[in-house]
């Protein structure tokens, strides 16, 4: 499927409602991506251990799907926001159901839409002028750098979600990877630079 700038959400948003139900599917595809994305990020923050969000994926999406009718926003990031509202809360009972954790570990939590439920990959940039490892934080482009994070090899993906949406130290990285802290800063920079190409290259 084609990155999702070619998708404009407003409108089929507007169409999902009018009963359109060929929108409303085109609406839920163009989103998985970032919910597959934000729920690796939403479980790392939780556990040090590699788990499989696939459930939690299924579970947002179809309780999205569901409840489109009480979704009240209209724009891309109202749209992005509720979905990782949903996400978060479904995060939360599957850690305590599954994993027996009461709470997220202290200090370590990032919040991925940046405290100002944005529903961005992370929080807001300090500065204007965006570094290469910086594109995920884009609010207006989030749909799309989810998309081309979907593209990326599995350890590149787990290495942005790991340094870029959580703030791991590369320590921790490297840690969590099984790969000393030069490789793992290696491999980190090649992701960036990957990322960055097809965000270029697809938009």
């Amino acid at each position: 499927m084609a990155f999702s700038s070619s998708i404009n959400v407003c409108d089929l948003l507007q169409k999902a409602r009018d009963g359109d139900e060929s929108a409303r599917d085109r609406l839920f595809q163009a989103c998985r991506n970032y919910v597959a994305i934000a729920a690796r990020a939403e479980m790392a923050s939780w556990l040090k251990a590699k788990v499989d969000a696939s459930d939690l994926v299924q579970q947002t999406l179809l309780e999205a799907h569901r409840g489109l009718a009480n979704f009240r926003g209209t724009t891309e990031a109202e749209w992005t926001a509720w979905l990782r509202r949903i996400l978060v809360h479904n995060a939360a009972d599957f850690v305590r159901r599954f994993h027996g954790v009461e709470k997220r570990r202290a200090g370590r939590e990032v919040a991925l839409d940046g405290g100002d439920d944005s529903g961005r990959l992370g929080p807001q940039p300090a500065a204007d002028d965006l570094s290469p490892s910086q594109v995920l934080l884009q609010k207006e482009r989030q749909l799309q750098v989810a998309d081309a994070v979907a593209r990326l090899p599995e350890d590149y993906q787990e290495v942005v979600i790991l340094r870029n949406l959580q703030q791991l130290p590369f320590d921790e990285v490297a840690e969590r990877m099984g790969r000393s802290r030069p490789a793992v800063q290696m491999l980190w920079l090649r992701a960036i630079r990957k990322l960055q190409e097809l965000l270029s290259t697809e938009y």
